[in-house]
């Protein structure tokens, strides 16, 4: 049993939220005081970052739930915006601010609600997600698969520009071509050996440790340029991995800054010191 309620401003009241009823000797602000504690409690779970999810459930008892599991440490998904009842247009827009900021998040995982046609016709429009479950676990479960389906994505587009740290080493009488551009044979002691990846040296260091502390220990580095192409087997290639042994081809930038380096590699070479003989990439920035 419940009763109908006929009133102006009904349609900013929330579905779950306690009524109250003003007796003539209470006091006015006082009712509205406690009437809001349900909702503080609830907007005080939204992310301060403004960053997050948009999270909508069909009362507040729902809303407090999902929120509430939510940001347990094994879940820990940021919220940015919350809503009681279906989901339509305004929320999708609310929603695709995060599309700007970070698309993943550019999310609704509505619980127990209903998707307006119209609300589903913008969130395809504008690229904004909806998940829809009526059991919790199952809206995170879908979120978590849209999120490693964004991480595999991100890894497949950055594949090509990814920097790796690598350790190079000359190989004896393997010095092909002295000038731009130089040609020389190389062992790849640590790391891979890509196509557009700058190259330099490091002075005034003897070796000692780890290649990864070696890298820091020099005072010194020398340019020399970037890779321009690696063959193995006389076959060309795209990179070498730890291990194999290349040839490769280094552009240098400067050709008098390149012409010194040259003279060093060359001399280093020849001489065989193992703490001289190793060729460093660095990222430039």
């Amino acid at each position: 049993m419940g009763i109908k309620i006929t009133a102006q401003g009904l349609e900013h009241a929330i579905a779950g939220t306690g009524l109250y009823v003003v007796k003539p000797d209470d006091d006015l602000e006082d009712v509205k005081e406690v009437a809001m504690e349900d909702m503080r409690s609830v907007m005080s779970r939204i992310d301060r970052s403004g960053e997050g999810v948009c999270v909508q459930a069909s009362t507040l008892g729902s809303l407090e739930a999902l929120l509430e599991f939510l940001k347990t440490p094994e879940v820990n998904i940021p919220v940015s915006g919350i809503s009681i009842g279906p989901v339509h247009k305004k929320d999708v827009m609310k929603a695709s601010v995060m599309l700007e900021k970070k698309r993943e998040y550019a999310t609704i995982l509505a619980f127990d609600v209903k998707v307006t046609p119209e609300a589903r016709e913008l969130a395809d429009e504008l690229g904004v997600k909806i998940f829809i479950a009526d059991i919790i676990y199952h809206l995170f479960d879908q979120f978590k698969a849209y999120i490693d389906n964004i991480k595999e994505e991100k890894k497949r587009e950055a594949a090509d520009e990814a920097v790796f740290p690598c350790v190079l080493k000359i190989l004896p009488n393997c010095v092909f071509n002295k000038k731009d551009p130089i040609v020389l044979g190389v062992d790849v002691l640590e790391g891979i050996a890509k196509i557009y990846l700058f190259l330099s040296y490091g002075v005034n260091s003897i070796m000692s440790g780890s290649w990864y502390s070696n890298m820091y220990s020099f005072r010194e580095f020398i340019d020399i340029g970037r890779i321009a192409s690696v063959e193995n087997n006389h076959k060309p290639v795209d990179y070498a991995k730890k291990g194999q042994k290349v040839a490769i081809k280094i552009v240098g930038s400067n050709p008098e800054e390149q012409q010194k380096c040259l003279g060093g590699i060359l001399r280093l070479t020849m001489n065989c010191k193992p703490y001289f003989t190793e060729i460093y990439r660095y990222t430039q920035s």
